[in-house]
């Protein structure tokens, strides 16, 4: 008997890296397990600056891949500025954009609506209409951002009647990146007139916090399913539960994953970190910041010489390398946003730092899901980024703790319990669609 057919929309896929494709690589996983043929429709030739060949592994065997060319802004944009790579979203970082940059960000908010893949919209669809139609595909699964996924599976869905899974990972109209921009109150309204759109044609939408569930459903008047991030247990060595040795006097090894950028700021940490760098008898630390970095954070370390031995930039590894440093870890830290979006950030790495059975230290908001999310499962503490005296107090009265076990509430978050979610309502949805 054919499996029934599923399109996922996805503009991030391996090799690409980040948590931008851990979630849909994963879940596509268990659903092609669960008895869906899975189709991928993502670009040949993206745009990202991250890389992980070792992620190709993770695609299940059977799942079937549909690459199509791409051709994005932010390459003539790179040639323009004579830089040969890099982040394109980095833009917003700088200080001093110049007539150039400036030029750049005006066109960028105002003509690429609602981003620059805009112009793979009408490619896109054409092939995922010409799949669907091919292989009795009977759902479709559109992950943003980049929204502009979300109106491909909408003239999709327009030429077939698939149903049609919109899943939020970011706001749209609402995004900290969006509000960032210098854009015309046009565009604004055109950015709302295409989220409303895709939320009431949808079938089912679905975002990743419960902050943006109900920010999203008073936005566009219809409800909002909750499909959180989570972890696969598969990625996660046995010795990753071997407690460390701690021997007198070992620095304390603090380990944070993940980018730190405009919106995620370590300061309050290190400023602390260097307070008790220089507090007689204060314990002693070793921290890893493993991924990519700000020019800031690197400028920071350069005027405070004083951290020069304790604060190591690991820069960007693979997804698998980074268990090792989990391994090592005797605190894990987390950066959260400090931004419009703030409350309802949960950044998928939270629910692999929960699963390591490490403590987690937290700067951000602590009355935001992230923080209701630590205090359930009993696995950290969150401090404003303002809590200067609070966050040193923690760290200068830390010590390593025994690893905590698996919990059993935290298998609700497991990749495969949330694939069983999105099966589940898929499963739902095809025979209201079939009658």
């Amino acid at each position: 008997m054919k499996k029934p057919g599923i399109l996922l929309i996805s503009y991030y896929w391996p090799p690409s890296a980040g948590s931008g494709v851990q979630r849909w690589l994963k879940m596509s996983y268990f659903l092609q397990e669960m008895g869906w043929q899975v189709h991928v429709l993502c670009p040949e030739n993206p745009d990202f600056h991250l890389r992980d060949p070792k992620l190709l592994a993770d695609i299940h065997p059977d799942i079937q891949v549909h690459p199509l060319p791409i051709r994005e802004p932010y390459q003539l944009w790179r040639r323009l500025r004579g830089q040969k790579g890099g982040d394109a979203a980095a833009v917003l970082e700088e200080k001093n954009h110049g007539l150039l940059g400036r030029a750049a960000l005006f066109i960028r908010a105002n003509l690429f609506i609602p981003d620059p893949r805009v112009s793979w919209v009408q490619a896109a669809s054409a092939k995922g209409t010409a799949l669907v139609k091919a292989e009795g595909i009977q759902a479709l699964i559109s992950t943003g951002p980049p929204h502009s996924m979300h109106l491909i599976a909408r003239r999709i869905k327009a030429q077939t009647q698939a149903y049609w899974l919109a899943d939020f990972r970011d706001p749209w109209t609402q995004w900290e990146f969006l509000q960032q921009l210098p854009m015309l109150p046009f565009a604004r309204r055109k950015h709302a007139r295409l989220e409303l759109a895709v939320c009431r044609e949808a079938d089912r939408v679905c975002t990743i916090s419960p902050t943006f569930q109900q920010e999203l459903q008073a936005r566009v008047g219809r409800p909002v399913s909750l499909l959180t991030n989570g972890f696969d247990p598969r990625d996660f060595p046995a010795s990753l539960y071997t407690p460390a040795d701690v021997k007198p006097g070992r620095p304390i090894r603090i380990v944070y994953t993940g980018i730190i950028d405009a919106i995620r700021n370590p300061f309050p940490f290190l400023e602390a970190l260097l307070a008790l760098s220089q507090a007689p008898e204060a314990p002693r630390f070793q921290v890893y910041f493993v991924g990519k970095v700000s020019a800031a954070l690197r400028d920071f370390l350069e005027a405070h010489p004083a951290l020069a031995a304790t604060v190591h930039l690991v820069g960007y590894v693979a997804h698998e390398e980074v268990f090792q440093y989990y391994a090592q870890a005797d605190l894990l830290l987390l950066i959260l946003t400090q931004s419009a979006n703030a409350k309802g950030n949960i950044p998928g790495k939270l629910f692999e730092y929960m699963a390591t059975g490490r403590p987690v230290l937290a700067l951000g908001d602590p009355k935001g899901d992230s923080a209701e999310l630590l205090r359930a499962a009993g696995a950290g503490k969150v401090f404003l980024h303002s809590q200067s005296t609070e966050i040193q107090g923690f760290l200068r009265d830390f010590s390593p703790q025994a690893i905590r076990p698996l919990s059993e509430s935290l298998n609700a978050y497991s990749r495969k319990a949330l694939a069983r979610k999105v099966s589940d309502w898929l499963r739902e949805g095809l025979p209201a669609k079939e009658n």
